[in-house]
């Protein structure tokens, strides 16, 4: 267990996540040298401490990262360089403990200094005037604990006096290696992982402290009499469950009479029947709001913790919590519900699973929006126009249940329209007047025709934000059936030319415009320096194809993205759902941005992918062995694209188009611009497949006139790994470091079967000749591809 790796201090602020504990992380790195002292400053007095710096010749240094736990305990992990960090006071009820995990610390409180070391435990109530100072470079792990769930574990009033818990022996040492294991995880955790934690943590506090003598003996109890009573706290909380738990069994064990024992609970305000009642329903109610136990009915959660009469339990329930068992459970599922909604997800919560039923095959008949007489190329090969309409285009998802709107032959050329599902972020330039676009995006409160947009539930019983719940955004023009193409075979799409789609609005004619959305799935979304904290910013952009090969785009404007009201009536704090109409009365355009700056514009399209062997629909954000939402710019112009088949007929869909984009898709979008394709489509047949650099390829390969592109993803297969939790764990689970590997296996691979290289020889060649790229980091399936240059085995190479 490495603890080696964070530094941090606890975190006042609101959290909450329904999934993984949500954190907030603070760096320095993100300010200039001359700002991070301040900076630091500024976030450790939001967490009520208050840094003196040390000077020592180098650059300030420190992190942050915090979180809160459902039930409101504070956790974090701090580090930085040496300096002296005082506790400002705060008159709650709460318990402060810091575990020191690496450095020079001294702990100073009213006049006395205490050395402190790796695995030492700092402990004083949160009213407590302390600091520590810090003479090197330091790693803690602190929390705060609320009062409340500590008081019933006492005999008395809590008073604490600051001190210093040794954790290099006994309970302590027990203890330091249950917090260091907390601090490694607890970021990794979920709310319900969590909760079933926090009530063991509160009362292994109580213990440890107590058994370590730092708890003041209260209510007039002796320390014996102290020490007995947390005895028999210890045997009620394990033993709870048995009904037949009584003063007597408590008596017998201690070898004592049951009125001593009566005595003692009595000194501390209670009787030993309301406090195991109490303990009880505590329990009870935790487990009701627990989706953990779901599965078990409100008797069966009484039951289990020692009540033997379910009416009984239910009017103890009521009488203490002012409500029914079943009635909490409900409120505690609608609130459950309510976080989902607020917090900006993407894909399937965990615990939910797709149960829809396939996509059927209520499209319209193959080719109803083909032209009605494809031009002739050459021999056999024909020349198909596919328009973009609400007819022709799926929202949001992949699926093999979909019924093709063209079918074409291997060697055919299909001229493909494509829109951005971001054209509503500018109605005006992007869709008025535009009578495909405005087919795809018409939205009122009697009419939405295309309603489903993502692979979720088409009633929304998620998140409610809409059919599908946006779990997938792309507008995917298909899908095309290819003749005779089956699972083995290779798919080739040529991308023979790249349009722009003019808008059709008099006002811009002739004009090209695209949108820019700085979002919270972005990879900066957590990392914002300047108020407001969080946001979200639009960027509208024209693109100016004037200057041909020189083609460029600036920005118009930017916006701050405001809560809209789709027409449905739902109200969407983020852009969480894709085509919500923006009401332009609700915004504010920021004029003169990015001043002076052109972007050199590489149009190329995001998603191009065959159908998912998988049934039922498949969310479009994440790519895979099916390519999907690759987003590399280079799938652009002179490019193929190499797929691998997985179903009958292929059934190839092309979306997601982009004016420009760089490596990693940093903000969550690139310049998303609605586009035309020419493509040619040429299927290569399994069993003429020999020696071919697409021959053996179980991934999207990518070929241009100088180089082979090779895509690797965290889970290149995230389905077969993860199974039916696969459309929530990938977004979960994904890193850069996993696709890195998965590009350098396949780049191995490729290398060693295409060019005859042995595996030293292509690790070799890989160091001193491959370029590595992050493709995209906002995918949830996060990509890195590798560039392979063709020069490397041209004729004539000398040999040193």
């Amino acid at each position: 267990m490495d603890l080696q790796r964070h530094v941090f201090c606890f975190f006042q602020g609101t959290i909450g996540k329904a999934f993984n504990v949500q954190t907030d992380y603070f760096t320095t790195e993100s300010y200039p040298v001359q700002q991070r002292p301040s900076a630091w400053r500024e976030t450790l007095v939001q967490h009520w401490l208050r840094p003196n710096l040390t000077s020592s010749g180098r650059p300030m240094h420190g992190t942050v990262l915090s979180g809160r736990s459902p039930q409101g305990i504070e956790m974090a992990r701090i580090g930085s360089s040496p300096q002296t960090i005082e506790r400002l006071v705060d008159r709650s009820d709460a318990v402060w403990l810091s575990l020191h995990i690496a450095g020079e610390a001294t702990l100073f409180e009213g006049g006395h200094a205490v050395p402190v070391g790796p695995g030492d435990i700092v402990y004083s109530t949160a009213a407590a005037e302390l600091g520590l100072n810090f003479g090197s470079d330091f790693r803690q792990f602190v929390l705060r604990i609320p009062g409340e769930p500590l008081k019933a574990r006492l005999p008395g009033p809590l008073a604490l006096a600051a001190g210093c818990l040794s954790g290099r022996s006994g309970l302590g040492r027990v203890f330091a290696g249950t917090l260091g294991a907390l601090a490694e995880s607890f970021d990794s955790l979920g709310d319900d992982q969590i909760a079933s934690i926090e009530q063991t943590l509160s009362e292994f506090v109580i213990t440890s402290l107590a058994e370590s003598g730092v708890i003041a003996a209260q209510g007039g109890m002796r320390a014996s009499h102290g020490a007995l009573f947390n005895r028999l706290l210890r045997y009620i909380d394990a033993n709870l469950s048995d009904s037949e738990l009584s003063l007597g069994q408590l008596a017998q064990r201690e070898r004592t009479s049951e009125r001593t024992l009566q005595k003692l609970f009595e000194a501390s305000g209670q009787t030993f029947s309301s406090h195991v009642r109490q303990k009880r329903l505590e329990h009870c109610r935790a487990d009701l709001a627990n989706r953990l136990y779901s599965h078990l009915s409100v008797s069966d959660i009484c039951f289990r913790w020692g009540f033997n009469d379910a009416a009984h339990f239910s009017r103890a329930f009521r009488e203490q919590f002012q409500v029914s068992p079943r009635q909490y459970r409900q409120q505690a599922s609608e609130a459950s519900q309510q976080s989902l909604r607020v917090v900006a997800h993407r894909g399937w919560p965990a615990g939910y699973r797709d149960d829809a039923p396939p996509v059927t095959g209520d499209r319209p008949a193959p080719g109803a929006t083909v032209d009605s007489e494809p031009a002739a190329v050459s021999g056999a090969e024909q020349h198909h126009h596919l328009c973009a309409s609400d007819k022709t285009i799926h929202w949001g998802y992949f699926s093999q249940s979909l019924a093709p709107v063209l079918r074409v032959n291997s060697g055919d050329l299909v001229t493909i329209e494509t829109l951005t599902q971001h054209a509503y972020d500018d109605y005006e330039r992007m869709i008025k007047g535009d009578s495909g676009a405005e087919s795809v995006f018409h939205w009122t409160p009697e009419r939405k025709n295309v309603d489903r947009r993502g692979a979720g539930p088409s009633d929304a019983s998620i998140y409610g934000r809409g059919s599908g719940e946006g779990f997938g955004v792309h507008i995917c023009t298909g899908p095309i059936y290819v003749h005779d193409a089956r699972p083995g075979d290779v798919l080739e799409v040529r991308i023979i030319d790249v349009l722009p789609r003019l808008s059709a609005n008099a006002k811009f004619a002739g004009r090209v415009f695209g949108s820019n959305a700085a979002t919270w799935w972005g990879f900066h979304y957590s990392q914002l320096l300047t108020e407001p904290k969080p946001r979200e910013v639009v960027t509208i952009y024209e693109i100016d194809y004037s200057h041909g090969h020189g083609a460029c785009a600036h920005a118009v404007y930017n916006y701050r993205w405001t809560p809209q009201r789709d027409p449905s009536g739902v109200v969407h704090p983020t852009i969480d759902y894709p085509g919500i109409p923006v009401d332009r009365g609700s915004i504010v355009e920021n004029h003169d941005v990015l001043k002076n700056v052109k972007i050199p514009v590489r149009p190329h399209f995001g998603v191009i992918a065959v159908a998912p062997r998988e049934v039922g629909m498949v969310d479009s954000i994440p790519p895979a062995y099916f390519g999907g939402n690759i987003d590399n710019w280079r799938v652009g112009k002179g490019a193929s694209v190499y797929l691998p088949v997985g179903v009958e007929g292929a059934l190839l869909s092309v979306g997601d188009p982009h004016a420009s984009q760089g490596d990693s898709e940093l903000c969550g979008t690139a310049i998303e611009c609605s586009l035309t394709g020419v493509f040619q489509i040429v299927l290569h047949k399994a069993e003429t497949l020999h020696n071919e650099p697409y021959a053996d390829i179980d991934y999207p390969l990518v070929e241009t006139a100088d180089e082979w592109v090779l895509h690797g993803f965290s889970h290149p297969d995230y389905f077969t790994e993860f199974g039916d939790k696969a459309c929530s764990a990938i977004y979960e689970k994904s890193s850069i470091d996993l696709a890195m590997r998965d590009a350098f296996r396949k780049t191995r691979r490729f290398l060693m079967t295409s060019q005859g290289l042995s595996e030293d020889e292509a690790i070799s060649l890989m160091s001193v000749a491959v370029d590595f790229g992050i493709t995209q980091v906002v995918d949830g399936n996060v990509g890195v591809h590798a560039i392979v240059r063709k020069a490397l085995f041209g004729a004539g190479v000398s040999q040193v």
